[in-house]
């Protein structure tokens, strides 16, 4: 039989596995939306032109700004169609 303290440490080590199931499930629902929401944009100049000017007011890390670039620029295009 495990003692107490062994028992504690086998909780907190599911417990932190659990913790790191949860971040990983959590990260993989963002990046499904996101996914969803940049198709819809690309299909849509309106919408396009509202995702670029979201991004642009949100991001505003340097390091994310760049890793944007390519993106907004699809966006500004798909935007510019619309007139």
């Amino acid at each position: 039989m495990k003692t107490i303290d062994q028992q504690i440490a086998s909780a907190q080590d599911k417990l932190s596995r659990l913790r790191t199931k949860k971040k990983a499930t959590d990260t993989r629902v963002k990046i499904i939306a996101g996914a969803v929401v940049v198709k819809a944009a690309m299909e849509s100049p309106e919408a396009a032109a509202k995702l670029a000017g979201l991004l642009r007011e949100q991001v505003t890390r340097d390091l994310d700004v760049k890793e944007m670039q390519a993106l907004l620029a699809d966006l500004d295009k798909k935007a510019a169609q619309n007139g």
